[in-house]
């Protein structure tokens, strides 16, 4: 090691210890998952408070954070000396259905109601949005607390009562009759009158409610329906900062809308050739600037970034920056371009970086920098010798995500028989954590080997080599390609992570 990679090791902060904080919908040992409950989307909103699930059922799960609410304001807290490893928790918020089965007949096929993506929108009196679609219809939700008043009695003695608000008197001078809403038989309090007046003591007759207490109610309206402005199916949407607008991208095209107009949008991308036999590539995953309202990048199938610049023309055909990295010729084999295939992408915090998740790797890439990913951290580089396994059992066209920590040190994503690793991404950083998503995240972990890392110029190029035997995973198991982890978030301001195996929703803090 030279002395420039002793200095990035030593400024390296620490590998974090993770541990169990919470999990929701556990199984029971040899419980059967229906396939409707198996969780398909993750995302924890701008400021962390908030967090939603999706399911292949077409529901969207809401969880709000406990910890802050029940020791009051967050300022208040900054300025008291409230625990700063506090972590944290979550509860059950509510759910609803978001999406429903549907049936092309237009071009016979059925529309599955299983949730692709859910982003959150800017909060609006108390109020939370959020944006969930399918394969082709995108829906703009609102969820408010409603005050709902429960009467459970009314203002007279319910021993009067003979029924139908008729009420037996003693003390009159004649045969009475009370009538419905307050009416009274006799001629000179007689309601048809023009010279009608209440009677001294009121109607005896006239049954107020009592309100014997409130209950609040959360209720989910759908706001706007965005649909049939896509052809194949959506994988990603993706809120503009600018807070009106979003994007929704599928194979071929990515569509530009307003949040207030569901009838229309704008394509600002189509990577359509003018014959389908010509096709080389396909969108996979796109993404807003967190900070910059025109820009927003696009990943492909052959493993290339595109960052475009909205100001630069309506259609955007031309790419302000590409971030690819090329294979040498001699390495090329059959299973190249598919396992080159971006599943996801994500900006850091600060927009400074992207980073992608394909097959094998994450990248992280510096958007100044288009010569090629700033780290790489190989995530089951002891798969490849099963790569025709993987592509028979089609394993290998699974989707994994990618999170990034909000302060930019460390990446996660996930791997199969439910684990998922943690990366550190700074400079020197040895930091390579594999976790299992249960209640004991650590219990068959082993020792990770030290990792060297190569210099690319003034910057560290990090490759991460597992030493992993052939067919068996990180802790000497044989790897269960039907439990795989997909789906995963970061905290955006704390070291907390939230997956999903299968219908399980686990939660972890460091």
């Amino acid at each position: 090691m030279n002395g420039s990679s002793a200095k990035d090791a030593e400024r390296a902060p620490p590998p974090l210890e993770w541990k169990f904080s919470q999990v929701f919908g556990e199984r029971a040992a040899g419980e059967e998952v229906q396939e409707v409950d198996i969780i398909s989307a993750i995302v924890f909103d701008k400021s962390g408070d908030y967090l939603a699930t999706g399911d292949r059922g077409g529901r969207v799960v809401l969880f709000e954070r406990t910890d802050l609410k029940d020791h009051g304001d967050r300022r208040e807290l900054e300025r008291q000396d409230y625990p700063k490893n506090k972590h944290p928790e979550f509860r059950y918020k509510t759910e609803f259905q978001s999406h429903e089965p549907e049936f092309d007949y237009l071009k016979s096929f059925e529309i599955e109601e299983k949730i692709n993506k859910i982003r959150w929108c800017q909060t609006a009196n108390g109020a939370l949005f959020l944006l969930s679609t399918n394969d082709k219809t995108i829906k703009y939700w609102k969820v408010q607390e409603k005050k709902v008043k429960l009467i459970t009695e009314v203002n007279i003695d319910a021993s009067q009562a003979v029924g139908n608000g008729r009420i037996a008197r003693s003390s009159t001078n004649g045969p009475t009759t009370n009538l419905l809403n307050g009416g009274c038989s006799e001629r000179p309090y007689n309601y048809l009158n023009n010279d009608f007046s209440f009677p001294s003591g009121g109607f005896p007759s006239l049954r107020l409610p009592v309100v014997s207490s409130q209950e609040t109610n959360l209720v989910a309206r759908c706001r706007r329906i965005y649909a049939h402005a896509h052809d194949y199916h959506i994988n990603s949407i993706s809120n503009n900062s600018d807070g009106e607008t979003f994007i929704s991208a599928d194979d071929l095209r990515i569509n530009l809308w307003n949040l207030e107009i569901s009838s229309q949008s704008f394509n600002i991308v189509d990577v359509k050739p003018a014959n389908m036999e010509d096709l080389a590539e396909v969108i996979t995953s796109a993404e807003f600037h967190p900070t910059h309202c025109n820009l927003l990048a696009y990943s492909s199938s052959k493993g290339s970034i595109r960052l475009i610049d909205l100001r630069q023309s309506a259609l955007c055909d031309n790419h302000s920056k590409l971030f690819e990295e090329h294979d040498a010729p001699v390495s090329r084999s059959f299973f190249t371009d598919i396992l080159a295939s971006i599943s996801d992408i994500k900006f850091s915090k600060d927009g400074r970086h992207i980073l992608s998740r394909d097959y094998m790797t994450v990248k992280l890439w510096d958007i100044n920098m288009d010569s090629g990913p700033v780290a790489t951290f190989q995530v089951h580089e002891h798969l490849r010798p099963k790569l025709c396994d993987l592509y028979e059992n089609d394993s290998i066209f699974d989707k994994f995500e990618c999170g990034l920590s909000g302060d930019g040190l460390r990446v996660a994503t996930g791997s199969y028989s439910n684990l998922f690793r943690v990366f550190g991404c700074t400079p020197g950083s040895n930091e390579a954590t594999t976790l299992e998503a249960s209640k004991n995240p650590t219990r068959r972990q082993p020792p990770n080997p030290s990792r060297p890392a190569r210099s690319l110029g003034s910057l560290t190029r990090v490759a991460r080599r597992g030493t992993e035997s052939p067919g068996v995973d990180t802790n000497g198991n044989s790897h269960d390609f039907t439990t795989k982890l997909l789906h995963l978030a970061w905290h955006p301001t704390e070291n907390s992570i939230a997956c999903a195996a299968a219908n399980s929703l686990y939660m972890y803090r460091a």
